[in-house]
């Protein structure tokens, strides 16, 4: 099969870069990061009124979804741009709260969908830490069969990330769903977050790479730039083939995702995915992650000591590509999971 995006896709995609370009997300990074929320959350309702939340909730409650490929899509350019928030976290929870039903769909995913609700979640087997918490409206944890919306964000925990704040979430809460659907709910949320994850830290490292190339084009030594010696060239190569190679893996996880979707006899909104789509997640989720943090390796030793500095807006990218490798499945556990799929 040969896959591309259709027009539309890719006028999708480059919209959403002109609308970033324009955000200035290194300003809003920075004001996050200094306790500034309101910069984060005014860019959160433009990037749903793009679209973005919409398309993991179902029409049913008001969305456009589930379309991972479309997703894809939007999660490489935010990737790219370095957007703060729960985003990987908020499209699961729109599958997660979907496959639910009841209550709590009709309460909160119009919300995800318009942009009005920002959610954080835990699930089984993934970590115990909810990204983002203190900023989230709401943040759902899955215990067995039982869904409950946290009492608060809990504790802080240390991050690498000064824009991605890690929380363990306040035990208790009512449940607010529970049954043996929930698990299968349970299980495609992990996917989708994972399969979202992997496109930002994808449009992370694309990123790396387009700076560190612009950069070694500028820096001389010997009065030649230093993107012309042959070692340069060859890492730069390299950390383009490792970020060419996990593209189609994370398309081709988008399509078995899709496909339960399109299957005759499926529900409505269903976003189960297919059976192979949870092997093939994580295979793209272990090849984005290694090859975007390779790239930040490759940009941090590039750009030599001005890399480490906080004062250049690559910091922020260099300080997001390893915890997006490492969340919602480390390179171990996907590639465990490859192997037994």
């Amino acid at each position: 099969m040969r896959f591309l995006l259709t027009d539309e896709q890719r006028e999708f995609g480059r919209s959403l870069d002109a609308l970033l370009t324009a955000a200035d997300t290194p300003a809003v990074l920075r004001a996050g990061a200094a306790g500034d929320r309101g910069p984060g959350r005014a860019l959160w309702g433009r990037l749903a009124d793009a679209g973005v939340f919409a398309l993991a909730v179902p029409e049913a409650y008001g969305g456009v979804g589930p379309l991972p490929v479309e997703a894809a899509v939007a999660c490489v350019e935010l990737g790219r741009h370095a957007v703060p928030g729960p985003v990987a976290e908020t499209l699961a929870a729109g599958v997660l709260l979907a496959g639910a039903g009841g209550p709590v769909a009709e309460e909160w995913l119009p919300g995800i969908a318009s942009g009005a609700a920002v959610v954080s979640l835990t699930l089984e087997g993934y970590g115990p830490y909810a990204p983002d918490a203190d900023a989230a409206d709401a943040v759902f944890t899955v215990s067995g069969d039982e869904l409950r919306l946290a009492p608060g964000p809990g504790e802080p925990s240390a991050s690498a990330d000064p824009a991605r704040r890690l929380f363990r979430p306040e035990p208790g809460g009512a449940p607010v769903a529970k049954g043996p659907a929930l698990r299968a709910a349970a299980r495609a949320a992990g996917d989708w977050a994972a399969f979202a994850t992997a496109a930002l830290v994808l449009g992370c490292g694309e990123e790396l790479l387009r700076a560190t190339v612009a950069y070694v084009k500028q820096r001389t030594q010997f009065g030649v730039p230093v993107g012309s010696f042959q070692a340069v060239k060859h890492r730069l190569a390299d950390t383009l083939l490792g970020l060419e190679f996990a593209r189609p893996l994370l398309y081709g996880a988008a399509v078995e995702l899709a496909s339960e979707v399109s299957r005759p006899g499926a529900e409505a909104g269903s976003a189960e995915g297919s059976p192979g789509a949870g092997a093939a997640v994580a295979a793209a989720k272990v090849t984005a992650g290694e090859a975007g943090y390779a790239a930040a390796r490759t940009a941090l030793q590039l750009h030599g000591a001005i890399g480490y500095t906080e004062e250049l807006d690559l910091a922020w990218w260099l300080r997001r590509a390893r915890p997006l490798r490492d969340a919602w499945g480390t390179p171990s556990a996907c590639r465990a999971r490859v192997l037994a799929g």
